[in-house]
């Protein structure tokens, strides 16, 4: 059995959660949200992954791997046309931004009580 996965640390929550082209195609594409958090430290802010990966608490290889994922699925979105929605993962805010949705902010991860109530 495999040990769970350790809450990410991201920084930012986009607050468009949905991309999709002119010609709108049904297929989409899920991004997690430490998935994004990956394309913004190393993309746009030029990071190195030693410094990205200790960002989100993360190792090395683990940044990698999701950083890998992250680009593939934005690839694929682009190459065949499809929407590209960002949704889920387990992460935890490294800041004061709100990160729950569902609430307002009033909760530091995404895997609170008060959002298991609600579906």
């Amino acid at each position: 059995m495999p040990r769970p996965k350790k809450c990410r640390m991201v920084g930012f929550v986009p607050d468009n959660p949905c991309f999709h082209p002119q010609l709108h195609n049904k297929d989409e594409v899920v991004l997690s949200i430490e998935e994004v958090e990956s394309i913004r430290l190393s993309d746009y802010l030029g990071l190195e992954q030693d410094s990205a990966a200790e960002s989100m608490n993360v190792s090395r290889g683990t940044f990698q791997r999701i950083i890998n994922s992250a680009r593939k699925k934005t690839a694929d979105a682009l190459v065949h046309g499809k929407t590209i929605r960002i949704d889920g993962g387990n992460y935890e805010m490294s800041s004061t931004k709100p990160c729950c949705r569902r609430h307002n902010g009033r909760c530091s991860r995404t895997e609170c009580d008060k959002c298991h109530e609600n579906k």
